[in-house]
């Protein structure tokens, strides 16, 4: 799914950036969610990406987190709407990622703060995450309406 990053307190998020945050990072996944139900046959695999920031929130992410909030619930509610298909519809909660994306939105010190977070002093890499999509798309059928957190240990401090 889709997503977009804003660091800011709420009292200077303005209007149309928080309706930019919630239609890319949750209006987005709804309609995502929404096609593959129609197109997907039976057995088929919905694998949506959340944020480790709602479980371990920090400081300026407030409207991100928040954007990124619903995808969990249209997750968990796609998961039973399309369960008697044999669809399973899950979430993957990556910590901070090592991107570009991450990296606009913060200094070396807070990059260096979120590095403290995780249990090996790193950020989250892409192929991180990768064994658990592949997981979830194969031997992990029976997980459904679940968020994995896949992120060091992030939320674990």
């Amino acid at each position: 799914t889709a997503g977009k990053v804003l660091r800011k307190p709420i009292v200077e998020t303005t209007e149309e950036e928080f309706d930019t945050m919630f239609d890319i990072n949750a209006k987005a996944a709804f309609f995502f969610i929404k096609q593959a139900g129609i197109d997907l046959n039976e057995g088929g695999k919905i694998i949506t990406i959340v944020t480790s920031l709602l479980a371990a929130f920090t400081d300026g992410y407030s409207t991100y987190a928040g954007g990124k909030a619903p995808v969990e619930d249209f997750t968990r509610a796609a998961a039973k709407e399309f369960g008697r298909r044999g669809i399973s519809v899950n979430a993957i909660g990556p910590g901070p990622m090592d991107t570009p994306f991450f990296y606009g939105q913060e200094t070396p010190e807070r990059v260096a703060y979120h590095k403290s977070q995780s249990m090996n002093g790193e950020l989250t890499r892409i192929e991180d995450i990768v064994p658990v999509v592949k997981f979830l798309a194969t031997d992990g059928w029976w997980i459904t309406g679940q968020t994995i957190f896949a992120n060091g240990g992030y939320t674990t401090r």
